[in-house]
């Protein structure tokens, strides 16, 4: 049985009081993946922004609203798991000031300065030992085969799942799996729950049981 630490969901950067930028993340593909792994036997501690779907049951959950709250909970986790499933979609950047009152309208343009979140699963990657893993996902709209194998090396994944943006708040999905050093060797569609049985099964035929034919 392996420890998996799950990211899932969007998070939510404030502008001020009570407005955020964000994504249509849904958390449904993190829910399926826990829930193959849980079907499977493994122990599953998944770390989400804010979703409106239920979680399977068997998990633990952590519920986080900034990226660097999803970062701070993953660190301080990480070192006791044997792996990281990186599903979530924390935004990239966050306003560089946020205001203490609600902006109100003025008439005129609005002007916000953001700077970049720190990123989730290349902190992971970078600080993980030799037995333990890292799986990215990355959401790509041009160039995304290049775009994909980018992150796979700066990030240290282990294994990287490719989808596009027809997967935000979707209950379908299409994914190709590379492994390294570069290797594709799935091509996937259908529902996110069929999608999670068969991308769990790939990462613990790869990892989990240290069948690597990287």
């Amino acid at each position: 049985m392996a420890k998996i630490l799950l990211t899932s969901g969007p998070t939510r950067q404030y502008i001020d009081p009570v407005r955020f930028i964000s994504n249509a993340s849904s958390g449904r593909m993190g829910a399926a993946l826990a829930a193959a792994a849980l079907e499977r036997g493994h122990e599953v501690t998944i770390i989400s922004g804010p979703v409106e779907i239920a979680y399977p049951a068997g998990a633990e959950v952590v519920s986080v609203v900034t990226t660097d709250e999803m970062l701070k909970a993953a660190q301080e986790r990480f070192p006791d798991f044997d792996g990281v499933i990186g599903v979530a979609a924390p935004c990239d950047y966050r306003p560089d000031t946020v205001a203490k009152q609600k902006i109100s309208k003025t008439g005129d343009k609005l002007t916000l300065s953001f700077v970049e979140t720190p990123d989730v699963i290349a902190n992971l990657g970078a600080s993980k030992t030799e037995k333990q893993w890292v799986v990215g996902f990355a959401l790509e709209t041009n160039d995304v085969r290049l775009r994909a194998l980018r992150k796979m090396v700066a990030k240290k994944c282990d294994l990287l799942v490719l989808n596009g943006p027809s997967a935000i708040d979707s209950t379908e999905n299409e994914v190709e799996i590379f492994v390294k050093p570069g290797e594709i060797i799935a091509h996937l569609h259908g529902s996110k729950k069929e999608l999670g049985r068969q991308i769990f099964e790939l990462i613990e035929s790869r990892l989990i049981q240290g069948i690597n034919e990287f």
